[in-house]
């Protein structure tokens, strides 16, 4: 895929919940898992934080 043509979207195919990892995953051609656990550690040392970015990336992206 192009850099100048890709875009943060939630992921359709491959989604846990709302597909906001997959997504990131996709936009940064990272495996998904890596993403589900740097964002499970956000959660766990940050006090929570981590839960509500996940659900502003769930409203904030457009669904690919």
């Amino acid at each position: 895929m192009d850099k100048m043509n890709r875009k943060l979207t939630r992921s359709a195919s491959n989604r846990m919940v709302c597909g906001v990892c997959a997504g990131v995953g996709e936009y940064f051609q990272v495996d998904p898992t890596v993403i589900r656990l740097l964002w499970a550690i956000l959660t766990f040392c940050g006090v929570g934080s981590g839960i509500l970015v996940y659900i502003i990336a769930a409203v904030i992206m457009p669904e690919g």
